[in-house]
């Protein structure tokens, strides 16, 4: 039971931690854009955590749907499984399926380490050796291109012992008058200490999603104060005339769940062998041995209730997840709960009301996917495509050689493209 509270605990924390209270932008110095990259358009990728795919109309956000209306805009972006937000803001910048990049949920235990990884943890965030892949800004800062992050999952830490040129430590203080004019600073440097991808980050939307719930005024206000946002930026960068390219995107959807009736996961002695760990819509299971995770498995599968019960081996193919974990990460046992359901305690009062990490399928969970600037072919429209084809994509724009191989494929947005 001590567990299940602990859980508890560390959902209600885990969406307004900030692992940082220091404001100050970090650079690496000695880097120059070398005179090849210094020619290079540039592209602002901004997440929206949160955006639900259908928000820019439910709410109105009227910057967006212009922009992107005379730009590309696609139906709908499908998040990675599992529908969480670290694993997807880095499939996002890896183009690898979080059981290809490691970051297989927002809390998850790695077996070689004998660790766990925790969103709220800012020793283990910030600690380059848990990610793999090649993140855009590795990719662009090995190819000699400068990059900058006002923050993005895995920016602070140094993945393959690189940052960003210039980034931010995480935190919610600064307001979003300075972060703009940060990033009109950085554009307006000389053009050899000039980066040309810069990452971007809006927490609010699915703050207020999470503590209200997707049809609350609160998400409608959180959506509206983002679009206004977006709507300063583009209209101060616009007046630097350089060949600026725009993409926004989100992580994942959001939907209501049922806090009322959470579901219950006794823990009953055929559990005991097994390491939990909790998660509000999945919870991982790992075990020593087939005799402890057959059995537990069984218990698990007999007493389903609003959950899916799947062995590792056997969850999905199109989630990409538990046949392929390279990493050893993922639970022996993953259960995931239905939609609109949570994983919780009985008789206790929840007061988050807005959910996401359900199966990947689940039209409420689709992410949005908006593009403008030089780079784009205007007045496009595309249908849902996989938020792992991204990363080719602004690889692509920014000319630099995709130096691993990933899961996405240029051939999937290449027609949007201006060439």
């Amino acid at each position: 039971m001590k567990r299940i509270l602990l859980f508890v605990t560390t959902l209600l924390l885990v969406h307004t931690i900030s692992f940082a209270q220091d404001t100050t932008q970090q650079v690496v110095e000695g880097r120059r854009n070398s005179a090849t990259q210094q020619t290079k358009p540039y592209v602002i990728m901004i997440s929206i955590d949160g955006f639900r795919y259908d928000y820019a109309e439910k709410y109105h956000a009227a910057n967006l749907l212009q922009l992107s209306g005379a730009g590309v805009r696609a139906l709908a972006m499908q998040p990675s499984f599992p529908t969480l937000t670290f694993p997807n803001h880095y499939s996002l910048v890896t183009g690898l399926y979080p059981a290809h990049h490691g970051l297989v949920d927002n809390y998850f235990y790695d077996r070689k380490r004998d660790a766990v990884y925790k969103v709220g943890n800012p020793d283990v965030v910030t600690d380059g050796t848990w990610y793999n892949g090649v993140p855009l800004w590795v990719l662009a800062e090995k190819q000699q291109l400068l990059s900058a992050s006002y923050f993005w999952v895995g920016s602070e830490s140094a993945i393959q012992n690189v940052r960003p040129t210039y980034y931010f430590k995480y935190q919610e203080k600064t307001g979003i008058d300075q972060r703009i004019q940060q990033v009109v600073n950085w554009l307006k440097l000389p053009e050899e200490e000039r980066p040309h991808l810069i990452t971007f980050y809006f927490p609010e939307v699915d703050h207020m999603g999470h503590r209200y719930g997707p049809d609350s005024d609160s998400v409608r206000n959180a959506v509206q104060f983002v679009d206004a946002s977006i709507g300063k930026m583009v209209a101060a960068v616009n007046q630097l005339h350089l060949p600026v390219n725009f993409i926004v995107v989100s992580d994942h959807g959001m939907l209501k769940a049922d806090t009322e009736h959470p579901v219950e996961v006794q823990e009953v002695p055929v559990l005991q062998p097994l390491k939990i760990l909790w998660g509000s819509e999945k919870i991982m299971l790992y075990g020593k041995n087939e005799q402890d995770i057959r059995a537990a498995y069984d218990y698990l599968k007999q007493h389903e209730n609003h959950y899916t019960a799947y062995l590792k081996k056997e969850t999905p193919e199109r989630w990409h997840y538990g046949q392929e974990d390279i990493y050893h990460r993922i639970g022996d046992i993953i259960l995931l709960a239905e939609p609109n359901y949570i994983f919780g305690l009985p008789g206790k009062k929840y007061s988050t009301l807005g959910y996401h990490g359900y199966d990947n399928n689940l039209t409420n969970m689709n992410a949005i996917f908006m593009a403008w600037g030089p780079a784009f072919k205007p007045a496009t429209r595309i249908a849902t495509f996989e938020n792992v084809h991204v990363y080719p994509l602004v690889a692509n724009i920014l000319g630099l050689n995709i130096t691993q191989p990933i899961d996405g494929k240029l051939d999937v947005l290449e027609a949007i493209l201006n060439h």
